[in-house]
């Protein structure tokens, strides 16, 4: 699929070229708190993550990882996509955003158009979103999209119990 667009932003698919923007994304304290840190620590890590974590699946299923770029500058401001993960059956919708854009609507906006395109062009039945006990924004955002609290998971070689919400698409 081409660049996603919406009113502010467009959607591309991580490539090695986003490698900086992708070291600056996982090295933030929310990243880090609540997703998990990665040991991405300089531009050649970042660019193996991208090779070997985002690619693939984007390759393979034709979904997966998006940077944000924000039209009205082309700043890289954040990621949202969709995945599939071990241990959770379905697909999960995550976002992250630098912190100077967090609170202004981007993710929002960008899960909302993947949630659409879930359905519509990856013929999707069932979404889901994960998150920490503890993050709050994330929660809300879950909720503005529709998912349902459905219980706790724990995915593979991870020691934190998650919050599952899903819905039907």
């Amino acid at each position: 699929m081409k660049e996603i667009e919406t009113s502010r932003l467009y959607l591309k698919a991580t490539d090695i070229e986003d490698a900086p923007f992708i070291l600056e994304l996982l090295n933030t304290p929310k990243w880090i708190r609540f997703i998990g840190d990665r040991n991405v620590k300089d531009l050649a890590g970042a660019t193996e993550y991208i090779k070997n974590r985002m690619m693939p699946q984007m390759e393979e299923l034709g979904f997966g990882n998006y940077v944000l770029v924000r039209k009205e500058d082309g700043a890289k401001i954040g990621s949202c996509g969709l995945y599939k993960r071990e241990g959770l059956d379905g697909v999960d919708i995550g976002f992250a955003m630098l912190p100077d854009f967090e609170g202004k609507g981007y993710s929002g906006e960008a899960a909302i158009k993947l949630k659409q395109l879930a359905k519509t062009e990856f013929h999707l039945e069932r979404l889901n979103g994960i998150t920490s006990h503890d993050n709050t924004a994330s929660i809300n955002l879950l909720k503005k999209l529709g998912l349902k609290l459905k219980g706790t998971v724990r995915l593979p070689n991870d020691t934190e119990d998650l919050l599952l919400y899903s819905t039907i698409l």
